[in-house]
């Protein structure tokens, strides 16, 4: 009995060194104790009281916090968006992640200091601040149960998912019992140090994944199938993929890859991460600032690490992968040990790891893309469950709860988002799946996130209407695609007798439901009751936002009527800095591009941009702080 038993065990063992051996193991192993820990040595003081737990008592310096939110975004899923995004459209194709840097850079320089200012808890908690009536504490309380629950499951489902693709691939054992292992280690510290946790063990796993990043290329590129740098770069393969811009002779791709992103999807979208005028897991480190400008210095870091430096790396494994593995046929052939509906694009990224990476460097890539995993995940339940807490527990069920009992609560809810985020992830498919869900289902409510901090007239049902709306419009198209839409091949849709890329399919659906539900909201807007005059004053006077928006409101309150168009206005010169800053970063992402591909001269120029850029930011800096 004891033989029998012992032979499924010495056979996972076996087939796990098949891929990775012991040294990895021990990496790997070694870097989770480190991280177990730094969460608990840090753990000191971050559970005292909910603002403890959910803002680490608002104390927290720039860096720590810019650190934090790259990390965070720095999911396990990430390469794997990037990679498929690369593989099914080329360097281009990331213009449908890169269009967030202007919400950003708008958050930045806008409204980074507008949340700070305002001194509550979560993002939701501005409802009743702005808005007034039972009509804002429906909002509230729904928003919490939908962003905080329903919503944060399944952003942290598609992590999972990268994670069971990632195991299935990387590790060699089980994917579930990978994910219930590193899940229950996340869960440790995070549940006992809340965000305080949370922000040091992202700084550790910051470090760690970044260089887990930049590894793998140079091994990759230099292999014998690829030939070094000169090789790859000219390879037939890609060499028409290398370009940053669409083909703009392909009217149907260009406004799918660039046109649209940078026009319409940045402002008009709701992202996590990439909300416009800030919101979720980014303001509540913008909460967690000292000061103003420790919020705005944060924000500016976390977005230039994003944008600018750390994506080449996955472009680069992303675009050769597809010398390797030119279609996923190719990859099944290779990894028969792995099931197939976890090969899509999106594993390609771990296929290259996998295929190239000597034992012991394989060991600290994956335990960087482990802390990638971590990063994000213990972000997001704490995130979540300050919402549920804060926003739905402590406002509706149990206004008098002890400050102990909301910890108590969090920590409930911490729990069960991760327990149900992987029952979840068993059902999801890809990657770029999940992203191009996202933004249908936030579509068209962005445009409302921007104007209710400079115009009085948003009111709580502007946002009601804009949410049932993206949800009611998202399902029509979905049902309009199910019945009527006909696939003639991977790339290729046709609708009613017109025949299209599904990539403009998929861009059509997002404009169509930005079109409409942005219609639905700004008519409600203007046929409802706006906020009360009581509300709309004590909200100035405390956030000071500035503008013509805000003219009828402090009309007859005479300091606050000089000051709205002198002191407090600083918007336009907010503009120019983010303005600035987009032109520098984007300068600096394409010339660390032209430098990779050999074009010295585009490199030259382009740092100088950059150059430029920083120094015009400088000046204008102290200007946007009153």
């Amino acid at each position: 009995g004891v033989q029998t038993c012992a032979l499924p065990i010495f056979s996972f063992i076996k087939h796990s060194f098949m891929i990775i051996n012991y040294v990895d193991w021990i990496i790997i192993i070694v870097f989770l104790l480190l991280l177990t820990a730094i969460g608990m040595i840090t753990s000191r003081g971050g559970a005292d009281d909910s603002t403890s737990y959910f803002l680490s008592k608002r104390n927290m310096p720039w860096w720590l916090l810019g650190v934090s939110m790259v990390a965070t975004t720095f999911s396990l899923g990430t390469p794997n968006l990037i990679t498929d995004m690369v593989r099914s459209g080329g360097v281009a194709q990331n213009w449908q992640w890169w269009c967030f840097l202007l919400s950003g850079m708008l958050t930045v320089f806008v409204y980074s200091k507008l949340w700070n200012r305002s001194k509550i808890m979560t993002d939701l908690e501005f409802y009743e601040v702005r808005y007034s009536g039972k009509e804002a504490a429906f909002l509230r309380g729904f928003r919490s149960i939908y962003l905080g629950f329903f919503f944060n499951i399944f952003i942290l489902a598609s992590a999972a998912l990268a994670l069971l693709k990632f195991a299935a691939m990387m590790l060699g054992i089980n994917p579930v019992l990978a994910l219930v292992i590193i899940s229950a280690i996340i869960l440790a510290y995070s549940t006992i140090g809340g965000l305080k946790s949370i922000l040091w063990t992202d700084f550790f796993l910051f470090v760690v994944a970044m260089a887990g990043a930049f590894i793998p290329v140079f091994y990759i590129i230099n292999s014998p199938q690829i030939g070094g740098l000169g090789n790859f770069l000219t390879n037939d393969i890609i060499v028409d993929k290398l370009s940053f811009f669409p083909d703009f002779t392909n009217a149907q791709t260009a406004l799918t890859i660039f046109l649209i992103p940078i026009t319409i999807q940045w402002w008009a979208s709701w992202y996590p991460g990439s909300e416009p005028g800030g919101g979720g897991y980014i303001t509540q480190r913008i909460l967690s600032a000292k000061s103003e400008k420790d919020a705005v210095k944060g924000t500016l870091f976390f977005n230039v690490m994003h944008f600018a430096v750390r994506p080449w790396p996955w472009i680069l494994v992303g675009l050769a992968s597809l010398i390797i593995f030119p279609n996923l046929d190719s990859m099944v052939q290779v990894f028969k040990d792995v099931n197939p509906k976890y090969i899509q694009n999106d594993i390609a990224y771990s296929a290259m790891l996998r295929h190239f990476l000597p034992n012991g460097v394989l060991g600290i890539v994956l335990a960087s893309l482990i802390a990638a995993y971590m990063s994000t995940v213990s972000t997001q339940i704490n995130w979540g469950a300050s919402y549920l807490v804060n926003d739905f527990y402590s406002r509706f069920i149990n206004p008098n709860a002890s400050e102990k009992k909301k910890v108590l609560v969090g920590r409930i809810w911490t729990i069960a988002l991760i327990v149900l985020s992987i029952v979840l992830a068993l059902y999801l498919e890809s990657a770029l799946q999940v992203f191009q869900y996202m933004l249908l289902i936030g579509a068209g409510t962005g445009l409302i996130y921007l104007l209710r901090w400079f115009w009085w007239r948003i009111n709580a049902w502007s946002e009601i209407s804009a949410m049932i709306g993206a949800m009611v419009f998202s399902l029509i198209v979905i049902v309009f695609e199910k019945t009527s839409l006909v696939l003639l091949d991977d790339q290729t849709v046709m609708f009613y007798g017109f025949e299209m890329q599904k990539g403009f399919w998929d861009t059509m659906k997002f404009v169509f439901v930005i079109a409409f539900n942005s219609l639905l909201w700004i008519t409600v807007t203007l046929c409802t009751r706006p906020t009360e005059d009581k509300i709309l004053v004590n909200f100035y006077k405390n956030i000071r936002p500035g503008g013509p928006g805000w003219k009828k409101i402090t009309q007859g309150h005479a300091e606050l009527e000089k000051n709205r168009m002198t002191k407090d206005w600083n918007v336009p010169t907010g503009l120019l800095c983010m303005s600035i800053s987009c032109v520098g970063i984007l300068s600096m992402l394409f010339s660390i591009g032209y430098l990779i591909y050999g074009n010295y001269l585009g490199f030259a120029i382009l740092l100088v941009v950059t150059i430029i850029s920083a120094i015009a930011l400088f000046k204008s800096w102290s200007k946007i702080f009153n």
